[in-house]
Order: C-alpha cells, then structure tokens, then sequence
C-alpha cells in the first residue's frame, strides 16, 4: 500500500495525516513485542502495547465520534470495583495495575470510535492490515519455532523446541487467538484483493493457507473452537450474501464462497495430521491432544472445581484482587475431589475469576454491563462489514477469555478496547454533543497513558537489578541493591520476593522472615518461599503452624517437597 491521507469532514476538529507503514506497525508491534526481560516475563510487552496505543490516539486525534458514554461507565466501574475488593496483604501494586489495564482499554475505545466514520475506510483498513500482517509474521516465527529453527532468529523470537508454536507470544492459545484474529481481518480484506491484480489475488490465497497452517501447528484447542466458529458464521453470512446477490444483481459479494469457507475446514485437520509427521517423531498432534485431554491434574474441569470451592468460602467480597493463588495454596488439604496441581493464579474464566476474586455481586455487575452492552447492540442484526470484522475480533477474545486470561496481556488489551469503540462509539447518540471536553480528552488520555508507561518502565528497570547478576547492574545499583529498591508502587511484591529469596533464615532474623514470608506468600505461594515460612516458623517455636504448612507443602508440590526433606535445592534460579 502506498502512503495515503485521511482527512476529517469539515465539521471535524480534527484533521490528520495517516502513514500506512506506522500505524501498521503500532497495530502489529504489541504481538510481536520480542523482549521478555525482568522477573515478570509480560511486563515489556503490556508497556510496548500501552504506547501504542497512545501513538495510534495521537494519529486518530480528537474525532467527533466517541465512545459511549455507558462503555466508559462500565469501564470506571470495573476499575473502581477492583480497587474495592483489593487484596490487604499486596499493597496497592495489583489494583493500580489492573486500574491501568482499564484506563488503557478505555484510551483504546478512544481510537475505535475514531475509526467509525464513513471516511476513514483507509484507516480501517490500516487496522485490518496490521492484524493481518500481525498473524503473517507471527505464523512464520511459529513454523520455525514447530520445526527448531528459530534460533536462526535469535534474540528476536524464543526457542521452545520442535513441536511447540507460539511466536513471540509464549502461550499457545494467544497465538492461536492472533492466527484467528488475523483470519478474520484476511476475510474483510478479500473483497479488496479479490478485485485487484492476479498477484493480489494469490497473495490473499497465500496468507490465508499461511494462517491455517499456524493454526494447526498451535496445536490450541481453543483455536481449534475459534476456527471452527470463524468458519461457520463466515459461511452462513457469505451464503445471506449471495442470497441477497439473487434479489438484487448490486448486491455485493464481501466473502468467498460458503463451500470454499467450509473447506477450510477438512483442510486444518489435513493439515494437523501432515505437520508432525513432516516433524519426526516426540512432536504431539492436535488428534492427540483431543483424544487424550490434558495431563493428570491439569484439566480445566479440576481448575473450575476448585475454584468454585473458594467462591463458596468468600461469595460476597471474594478473596481479594490477586489473591487466587494463595486461595489455592492455602485450600490444599480442603477440597473435596481432585486438586488442580500447578499454582493457580487465575481461574482461566473471567466470571468465575471475577467471581473467586472480587465476589459474586461485583463479578455479576461487570459481566452483566457487558451483556447488556451486546444485547443492546444486536450483533445477529448487523450488516455493516467493519462492524462485523470488529465482532468477529471481540468473540476471539471472550472466547478465549472463558477458558483462559487474554485480557491480562497488552495486545488483547489493544483489540478489546479497538473493539468496544467501534462497536458502542457515541455517533447515533445525543450524548457525543454533550463533552464539552471531548476534543482535548483524548489528547489527555494519550498524555496520561504515556506517563503511566514512562513512569513503570523506570520503576521496571530498576527493581529488575536484583534479578541480575551483580556484574550485568547498572552501575548505580550495583552495591547495596535491595537497599535502593524500597519504595516502588508497582513492582514491590517483587521487590519484597527478592528479599526473602536472598535472605538465610537464622534465629537472629526468624521474625523479620516470618512476617515477610507470610506476606509473600499472598504474592507467589511457591516452594521457595514456602520453605522460607516453615523454618521461620520452627525457629520462633510455632511447631504446630510449621507442622501444618509443611502439610500443605506436600499436597501442593510433593516432588519439591521431597527433595526439602532431603536437604537438596528446591530451585536453583532465585534472583
């Protein structure tokens, strides 16, 4: 595509040239975000997808069009509940994360309602775009990575080994929820390349036999569930297009033909089956994945069990933001069927996380927002096409989010709040005329985001010093490091893990121990700082709550557990 620009209606403020090739790149960067440094592996990419957001705010400028009020209400509101029902061992570091998880939505409404305008066709293609070539690259990296050749692209994509396809987004599932998205954006593209050259013809054909191919090597279920859904409800709106093409010869044909949609199909499970054994032999398959179901004690059904066990203990005011893995860890000896055995940090479905962590009436009030928000907006009745691409990409992600967490990660951020603006922006309503602020609003809250970026990523990079070997610190932290880390808003749970993983456990310091690990282990149950508690404990003459932790110790991680009574290292990678 070549440079073009976009202009506003007369009536419009705002009035702004677009470059192809950046907003692109602030589309597509969030997904392909390469760096993963720190003690939490996510937090580079959550910053890098925030400025973008903030950059394509600043492009968009101040239209006439934005969000409805009532999104931007849901949205303060579910913030507001979180702050509410925050955890009082965590300090304020989770809530005000999960505030800016909000805030950076709501920004992101900002630039879907800016999208809405009949004129801006080329900036919606830009959006359409981006995605696409978000997935295209993404799917080249999962190949390598399917078959171990991603160490040609070394640091700039991850080596997880043959067989395993993820890109630059380390879980399988996301990866699978961008292949997704990026086909659906492919789909509003087609009539755009179907009526160019050949050579625009078979590069759509390319892309999207690309696409399927990543899919099937993601090896998702949940994909699978996503291609499958993708599949059918383009096949049942191409099939009411072409009925619609015999009413009226005008009518325009947006996508292929229904049986060439449904034979995508046949061909994903053809695909499925040749990739591992163009692979050689170790390499799972998606027939086995379904045949055989996840590991023992890692089914999705044992997770729900035992997190509806913690709603029953807390239904009112939930656990606490954040507090799910201690709920966890602290219910090990109480539930009454099987326990789901890894550390569990979320319920991998937003209600019923919402519901563990904030309580049954707060999980109702926001969940209930956004279905009235979607009945009121009668997807099954839209027509317009980039309304439609916009449903197709917030399915993905609330599919996604009833079997695990997108929501907690940037670039599903960046298309959730994309979408909320589309679908629900202020133009047909008496309201968009009632801001009398709303031309500087979003320049405020691109300038806000921007802060908010700027200001974590230097706490970030700071408090990661102690995660680093002393000679690879910068210089000024590299003496007396744990000292210089005090006072942080964001990462002090961090910061306090750190601690407490340093720190030897002695008679003269078992109390200062005690407390920390007590806290700590509300942040990140795990057997290091389980051990810590215990010895604590046994040091200070509380037997009976040693005796009982050490209880819980064997339930949760018994291979650790018994490499403790042995008096082997539990974890050798302590900051």
């Amino acid at each position: 595509m070549s440079s073009f620009a976009t202009h506003a209606s007369a009536d419009d403020p705002a009035k702004q040239d677009f470059s192809p090739p950046i907003c692109h790149a602030l589309i597509a960067l969030p997904f392909l975000f390469p760096i993963t440094a720190g003690p939490s592996v996510n937090v580079w990419q959550q910053l890098a997808s925030w400025l973008c957001i903030a950059a394509l705010l600043l492009f968009a400028g101040a239209m006439r069009f934005k969000p409805y009020p009532f999104v931007m209400a849901w949205l303060a509101a579910s913030a507001v509940l979180i702050a509410v029902f925050q955890s009082p061992y965590l300090g304020a570091a989770p809530w005000l994360s999960a505030v800016a998880v909000v805030f950076a939505a709501g920004t992101a409404a900002f630039v879907g309602a800016a999208l809405v305008p009949k004129d801006r066709a080329q900036m919606q293609a830009v959006l359409a775009h981006g995605l696409l070539w978000a997935g295209a690259i993404s799917a080249v990296l999962g190949l390598l990575q399917y078959y171990d050749l991603a160490g040609l692209l070394h640091p700039w994509t991850t080596e997880p080994g043959a067989g395993q396809a993820f890109g630059n987004l380390r879980q399988r599932n996301q990866f699978a929820s961008l292949i997704s998205m990026a086909l659906i954006a492919a789909l509003w593209l087609y009539e755009r390349y179907r009526t160019g050259p050949p050579q625009r013809r078979l590069l759509w054909v390319g892309i999207v036999s690309l696409l399927l191919v990543a899919a099937a090597a993601s090896t998702s279920r949940t994909g699978l569930l996503e291609v499958l859904a993708i599949v059918g409800v383009s096949a049942f709106i191409a099939r009411r297009e072409r009925q619609a093409r015999r009413a009226d010869p005008e009518s325009p044909l947006r996508l292929p033909a229904p049986l060439t949609l449904l034979s995508w199909i046949p061909l994903y499970f053809a695909i499925a089956w040749l990739l591992p054994q163009l692979a050689g032999s170790g390499v799972d398959s998606m027939v086995q994945r379904l045949s055989e179901g996840a590991p023992v004690g890692h089914s999705r059904m044992i997770l729900w069990g035992n997190v509806l066990t913690l709603v029953a203990e807390h239904p009112w005011t939930g656990w606490g933001w954040g507090e799910l893995s201690f709920a966890h860890y602290m219910h090990s000896t109480l539930y009454p069927g099987e326990r789901f055995v890894e550390i569990l940090d979320n319920a991998h479905n937003l209600p019923l996380h919402l519901a563990v962590e904030l309580g049954i009436p707060a999980a109702a009030l926001i969940c209930g927002g956004f279905l009235w928000l979607v009945i009121t907006a009668r997807p099954w009745r839209e027509r317009d096409p980039f309304r439609l691409m916009a449903w197709g990409l917030l399915g993905v992600i609330v599919l996604h989010s009833l079997l695990e967490y997108p929501l907690w990660y940037g670039p599903f951020q960046m298309v959730f709040g994309l979408c909320l603006g589309i679908l629900w922006s202020a133009e047909n309503h008496s309201e968009a005329s009632a801001w009398p602020w709303a031309r500087t609003l979003p320049t405020v809250a691109a300038a806000v985001l921007l802060a908010i970026v700027g200001y974590a990523s230097w706490d970030y990079i700071r408090i990661s010093q102690i995660y680093l070997p002393r000679d690879e610190r910068l210089p000024a932290y590299e003496e007396d490091t744990l000292a210089k880390l005090q006072g942080s808003w964001l990462f002090a749970n961090q910061v306090g893990f750190a601690k407490l993983t340093l720190t030897s456990v002695s008679s003269s310091n078992a109390a200062e121990v005690h407390a920390l690990a007590q806290r700590v282990l509300h942040f990140s149950p795990e057997p290091r700082v389980i051990v810590k508690l215990i010895e604590s404990a046994q040091l200070l003459g509380r037997h009976e709550e040693a005796r009982t932790e050490a209880e819980r110790f064997s339930i949760a991680f018994p291979l650790e557990y018994g490499l403790w009574l042995e008096g082997k290292p539990i974890d050798s990678s302590a900051p």
